[in-house]
């Protein structure tokens, strides 16, 4: 049914040109997902993937092609738009965690927060809970281990209660213990209905999830 279709891409190209070179990073990427699926994008380095996610999660814009998140089309929106709808329905994970130095766990945690004028202490308690880091909230990102770094920046990703989670190699940087955990903790919001889309090279991680996207040359492999 189309209500249940949160993402739509429709034809998605990106193409830079470097010098006097075009590189077509994505070629016509068409894809629709579910609410509440968990999905793997996965490929050899170059393959587009990272392009994917950066246009999935409006931090870029394609060349060509339509994405729709929640029924609702990003071409010609403007860049405060874009914005506003990347702060309200997408979270994102990033491989290197993101977390600003200075500040503490509940800081980083509640800094999306900031921008959107949401009350977010509450429910900011509620993720450091579910994370297992509530011992953690008064400490600097320098204190943490890798694993701890990556569920915070999970939380972080979740304060605005987006529709859509979106990780860039959420265990790149983590030993085998620390993905495993990771893994689970993806698992649960999964099982709570979120619907995440994870870009990675991890194969336990990928055959975790209900479908993968395969990119080749920035195509889709069917």
């Amino acid at each position: 049914m189309a209500d249940s279709i949160l993402v739509s891409a429709q034809g998605l190209t990106k193409v830079y040109n470097r010098g006097t070179e075009e590189v077509r990073a994505l070629d016509g990427v068409t894809f629709d997902l579910q609410r509440g699926e968990f999905t793997a994008v996965v490929g050899v380095s170059g393959a587009g993937k990272t392009t994917l996610l950066h246009l999935l999660g409006c931090m870029d814009t394609p060349t060509s092609g339509e994405l729709l998140i929640d029924g609702q089309s990003t071409r010609g929106l403007s860049d405060s738009a874009l914005t506003r709808m990347r702060r309200e329905q997408v979270g994102f994970v990033f491989q290197h965690f993101g977390l600003l130095p200075t500040l503490t766990v509940m800081e980083n945690l509640t800094l999306p927060t900031l921008f959107s004028k949401k009350e977010a202490k509450a429910y900011a308690n509620e993720l450091l809970e579910r994370v297992g880091l509530t011992h953690r909230r008064n400490h600097l990102p320098n204190q943490l281990s890798g694993g701890e770094m990556q569920r915070v920046a999970i939380a972080r990703a979740l304060i605005n209660r987006p529709q859509v989670l979106l990780a860039d190699e959420p265990t790149g940087n983590l030993d085998s213990a620390n993905g495993e955990a990771i893994l689970q903790l993806f698992h649960q919001l999964h099982r709570d209905g979120l619907t995440i889309i994870v870009v990675t090279h991890n194969p336990i991680l990928a055959n975790a999830t209900q479908r993968q996207l395969v990119l080749h040359d920035g195509r889709l492999v069917p």
